[in-house]
């Protein structure tokens, strides 16, 4: 069983910064992807960047050159530096591990970006 605990999130003016953190525990090992969703009210929930089994990164459209995924060493904690937040990023953020037919979410943190 993996939990995935998560932090960082919270209220923002546009054009600010925050950065997520999300740290696996439990057993995880072998081929995995990791990484963020999120979830606006009234919306699907959406990829919004993550590491792939073979350790590429894919990165919605939208937050491209904004946010930037990241991982420690022992690959169990991913971060998302969240930059130039606009008022359309405001969602609760999910991290997310895939590993085979497995797929496990974290509570959920919610970022608001307003002033």
């Amino acid at each position: 069983q993996v939990q995935l605990v998560e932090s960082g999130g919270g209220l923002v003016e546009p054009g600010g910064s925050l950065r997520l953190s999300c740290t696996a525990r439990g057993s995880i090992s072998g081929l995995y992807t990791m990484g963020w969703y999120r979830q606006a009210p009234g919306k699907q929930r959406e990829l919004v960047a993550q590491f792939t089994a073979g350790g590429f990164t894919n990165y919605k459209d939208s937050v491209k050159g904004r946010f930037t995924i990241s991982r420690d060493n022992a690959k169990t904690t991913v971060y998302l530096q969240m930059n130039s937040l606009k008022p359309e990023d405001t969602a609760v953020y999910f991290c997310h591990v895939g590993r085979g037919m497995s797929t496990y979410w974290g509570q959920g943190t919610q970022v608001t970006v307003s002033s």
